[in-house]
């Protein structure tokens, strides 16, 4: 019995530890993100409370609302949805981030062919 009160207690710890050591990605982020017609500078503006992920995508298009967003540990997923002539566009992000860098794949709903790039954190 005292054994599993010990397991238990280096659960959590390491849990905690885990959830600590997490990163904040809060700020900016700016990258070339690749496209139809080549590369484009986005600038992502990110904020996270907790495990949820909140922002904008801004380019030449416009500025756009991150939904869904989500951050596990050092893992990054949201989508953008994007609206050209009356039709929707829906974008899924997915990444890691180390230090200032955060590494993404991109791919469009409905197609599983991802692009990768960089993000550089700005602020």
């Amino acid at each position: 019995m005292k054994m599993n009160r010990l397991f238990a207690a280096a659960t959590i710890t390491a849990l905690f530890t885990t959830i600590a050591m997490a990163a904040d990605i809060s700020g900016k982020w700016v990258g070339q993100v690749p496209g139809r017609n080549g590369t484009t500078e986005n600038t992502f503006t990110l904020k996270q409370a907790g495990d949820q992920l909140t922002g904008t995508m801004t380019n030449q298009a416009g500025e756009f609302p991150i939904k869904e967003g989500k951050v596990t540990g050092d893992d990054v997923s949201f989508k953008v949805t994007l609206e050209f002539n009356g039709n929707s566009i829906g974008l899924m992000f997915s990444g890691k981030v180390s230090g200032n860098e955060l590494k993404m794949k991109r791919t469009r709903e409905g197609s599983d062919q991802a692009q990768e790039f960089s993000l550089k954190k700005a602020s």
